[in-house]
């Protein structure tokens, strides 16, 4: 049997579920990320309501766990792998290693115990797994007269923390030797707080995500304008704007770009925000307009509050225009006008408030795909009232309620929350630009940017509709430079 072999366990058939199993020879093997299905993909087809957290497949031979980023689609399976029995080394990059336990814990709490004794157990079972490993250093994984194999973490620019891993196999009886790239997750230009990924050097076989393969998104150097330009509008109905956001990348990216419109909007004498008292919401009263430098911020999830603070603990991490401002003064994640909402009675209150009066505001509320979180509690209050508004900011998959929403939503339509239909008199928007993930001219140039072009590309991580798209347009780069291909596998 000729290796590496690649089988996927996830993120084949869909966008959801990421991971992937490299067989490096008939001993040895090394999982990619280990994530949750959501959506559609949380169902096994032909079973409906069955669910996909097993873990299905022989833990024999894996040498190590890679983590590619902290997003939940990418790790939110690991407390059943080491429920399963592994108990290899957890790999991942040096801003993952400080913010990993922190997703993992929150998963523990929802799929095995609340007990905090329990939960504390594991969370240092999981921190003595980790390796933290720096950027685009070589980590030995095995050295045997059968296989050397090495690995090596780069920026992806996707989130924080998040990497694309390149693995060196060398096969010292047959001089052979292969370099496979899993992409992981790849961001865009223009990011706050992230350098954009480079594309590596070379590759043998790549594992490509297709997330937004059929598709190219908007300018995002001024999409920090059309944010403003959007809420302004929404505004003027003189209600909340309700923005679901994951709570790690997307709600520090939304913190970063609303502190800098309120900073160009500052005037010479800053108005006070002290009277917005989170102890007596009848105390934030309704301006005429909007004024930015008073307008509330409200950051609803005590999940995203954690991230944020680790966010601020990683400056080193961040991009040098993150880094000028913190060395002007300003606080990208801790301004004034920012109010963060932690326990359950403060979060009833301020819904409840915002619910019954014409107080602008801009909540970020956790649940990006609305299907849970405190993002639930604020639509079931506020959708059907024509005053509100609910802006999307990043991609809603298919059979979440985010997704009807954002589709019935304009149409006149309905979503169903915990059971309840509600029928949707809110505005709905959905602004561009703020993807986290590459659209199709980024991925393509993530092949096209390497010296050594790959001669197989395993095509993942999408619809149906993107991977189709992507691998075409990759096969037109590869005939137009006559660049030699074995194949393109669209999985799914």
């Amino acid at each position: 049997m000729r290796y590496p072999i690649i089988e996927h366990h996830g993120a084949k058939d869909g966008v959801t579920g990421s991971c992937h199993q490299l067989l490096m020879n008939a001993a040895t093997s090394l999982l990619i990320d280990c994530g949750l299905f959501q959506g559609n993909d949380a169902s096994i087809p032909d079973e409906p309501g069955a669910d996909r957290l097993a873990i299905e497949f022989p833990l024999d031979g894996i040498k190590a766990l890679v983590s590619t980023h902290v997003h939940i689609d990418h790790v939110g399976r690991i407390p059943y792998l080491l429920a399963a029995g592994f108990d290899g080394p957890i790999l991942c990059s040096e801003p993952s290693a400080k913010l990993l336990p922190i997703v993992l814990e929150d998963a523990f709490k929802l799929g095995f115990s609340r007990d905090r004794a329990k939960i504390e157990k594991y969370i240092q079972l999981v921190e003595q797994r980790i390796i933290a490993l720096p950027y685009k250093q070589w980590f030995t994984l095995t050295d045997s007269d059968e296989l050397l194999a090495r690995i090596r973490l780069q920026r992806a620019g996707h989130i924080l923390g998040s990497a694309y891993v390149e693995i060196d196999l060398a096969y010292p009886q047959t001089g052979e030797s292969k370099r496979v790239v899993f992409s992981g997750d790849l961001g865009a230009p223009h990011a706050p707080f992230l350098m954009p990924p480079e594309s590596p050097e070379r590759a043998d076989i790549l594992v490509l995500e297709s997330t937004y393969g059929d598709r190219l998104h908007e300018d995002r150097s001024n999409r920090r304008h059309r944010l403003e330009a959007v809420i302004e509008k929404a505004l003027e109905d003189q209600g909340t704007v309700l923005i679901p956001a994951f709570s790690i990348g997307r709600t520090q990216e939304l913190l970063y770009e609303l502190e800098d419109i309120i900073q160009s909007k500052q005037s010479a004498k800053p108005a006070p925000v002290g009277g917005s008292s989170l102890a007596n919401p009848a105390a934030m009263s309704t301006p005429s307009e909007t004024n930015w430098p008073e307008l509330p911020i409200i950051l609803d999830s005590p999940l995203a509050s954690r991230f944020t603070d680790a966010y601020r603990a990683l400056k080193p991490f961040w991009n040098q225009e993150a880094g000028d401002r913190v060395q002007s003064g300003r606080r990208p994640l801790a301004f004034e006008q920012l109010i963060t909402v932690d326990s359950h009675n403060d979060h009833q209150r301020i819904v409840k408030h915002l619910a019954q009066t014409a107080r602008p505001a801009i909540v970020i509320a956790g649940g990006g795909m609305c299907s849970g979180g405190r993002i639930v509690n604020y639509l079931k209050a506020m959708l059907g009232d024509k005053r509100h508004n609910v802006l999307f900011v990043g991609h809603q998959a298919k059979g979440t309620p985010g997704h009807d929403i954002q589709t019935y939503g304009p149409k006149g339509g309905y979503v169903v929350l915990d059971g309840e239909r509600i029928d949707i008199r809110a505005g709905i928007t959905s602004i561009g630009g703020y993807s986290a993930h590459a659209d199709q001219k980024g991925l393509v140039e993530f092949v096209t940017g390497m010296q050594g072009w790959p001669s197989e590309i395993r095509v993942v991580h999408g619809e149906q509709q993107a991977k189709q798209a992507l691998t075409a347009r990759l096969y037109t780069e590869y005939e137009q430079q006559d660049r030699p291909l074995v194949k393109i596998a669209r999985l799914g």
